[in-house]
């Protein structure tokens, strides 16, 4: 009974575990690494899978591309700290789509894919100052913590940066629920505060290898 009890864990447990399988890394410039919620960390690579509640982490001078099993993308600053809280998606079952991601330091550039496009309102981004909801879009948030980090862009304070390529962004916090349109760049100092919208790059950067192809940057 009790090898057969044994044998049925490790059944569930590999089932569980394929059905976490959120996307694959596309392109790393250096270290980077995925913190399972059980704390195991491993190192990943080029063709990496990452799974839903992986913490990935890319260390100091490392950019990389994650695309997602719906061909949303997430690409990663250096010294980045992303959460994916919950990845959830079936072709044929939109009903149970859930895109949730937490930016706990860092920068990155999110493309919406087919998940975003189809129920915009299970896409969700939190950071420490706000959370950031979708209208179909491209755009890049930069959270600046003011204690060591990685990869400051050049100017800016601590908070989170924002800016809209493409479609537009929903800001929510205890201040209130905000708009961002493309073209426009914000900064949302606290959770607390209502954000600052520009129509010029406050210093905002991302500027990926050349051996990543052609990506959307920006230069402060």
């Amino acid at each position: 009974m009790r090898y057969v009890l044994a044998a049925l864990l490790l059944w569930v447990g590999s089932l569980a575990h394929a059905a976490q399988v959120a996307g694959v890394v596309v392109q790393v410039s250096g270290a980077m690494s995925a913190r399972s919620p059980a704390g195991v960390v491993k190192a990943l690579q080029a063709k990496s899978e990452v799974e839903s509640g992986d913490t990935l982490v890319t260390s100091a001078g490392a950019y990389a591309l994650v695309r997602f099993i719906d061909n949303s993308e997430l690409a990663l600053k250096p010294g980045t700290t992303v959460v994916i809280d919950q990845f959830s998606f079936d072709a044929d079952k939109p009903e149970a789509d859930r895109a949730a991601y937490t930016l706990v330091k860092g920068g990155l550039r999110s493309m919406t894919g087919l998940l975003g496009k189809r129920n915009k309102d299970k896409f969700a981004m939190k950071t420490p100052s706000a959370t950031i909801g979708i209208r179909g879009t491209t755009f890049f948030l930069e959270y600046l913590t003011g204690k060591g980090d990685a990869d400051p862009s050049p100017g800016l304070e601590p908070g989170l940066h924002v800016h809209v390529s493409a479609g537009g962004i929903s800001i929510v916090n205890s201040a209130g629920e905000f708009r961002y349109d493309p073209g426009q760049f914000g900064f949302i100092k606290n959770d607390k505060t209502r954000p600052v919208k520009m129509f010029t790059n406050p210093g905002m950067k991302f500027t990926p290898p050349a051996s990543f192809g052609d990506v959307d940057t920006l230069t402060p």
